[in-house]
């Protein structure tokens, strides 16, 4: 009997384990591109920061409660990182119309901006590296890359 471990992997197992160790190292690699890219904007934010300000984005007039949720971190960090985007213009906060004690968050158009920069930033670092590529691996990348979000949305 075998024992159990790498001797009991099928090859496609054992290709599928490769396959997602390079997928990481690549993940790895895209991730110091876009906090590279993030750094360069002319609002120094840290990874949280951004974070938040894209939660916001994507859900205005968010409460303290809600955007913790999305960030997965407590109220009072939360409150003191809105705190600091409020400092820097990015953030407004407004009581809720429906409940003058709920505090709805708010970008500014700076904060909005700063993010449109960020993203400008971003895709033309990704521009860069996608064009050193041959014609054939940017297909090849292109279709390997809607496969993998079709699989993982169950499309595929």
């Amino acid at each position: 009997m075998a024992a159990h471990g790498k001797a009991d992997r099928t090859p496609a197992q054992a290709d599928g384990t490769a396959v997602a160790g390079r997928i990481a190292d690549a993940v790895d690699g895209l991730a110091e591109l876009w906090t590279a890219a993030a750094a360069e904007a002319s609002v120094r934010l840290s990874a949280h920061q951004l974070r938040a300000l894209h939660a916001l984005e994507a859900e205005p007039g968010a409460n303290l409660t809600l955007l913790a949720e999305r960030l997965e971190a407590g109220l009072p960090t939360v409150s003191r990182l809105c705190d600091r985007l409020e400092a820097a213009g990015l953030l407004l906060r407004e009581p809720a119309p429906h409940n003058r004690r709920e505090i709805q968050l708010w970008l500014t158009a700076h904060g909005r901006d700063v993010l449109a920069e960020v993203a400008q930033l971003r895709s033309q670092a990704l521009t860069e590296v996608v064009s050193g590529m041959t014609a054939d691996d940017r297909a090849a990348l292109e279709r390997g890359l809607l496969a993998f979000v079709a699989t993982l949305t169950g499309g595929g």
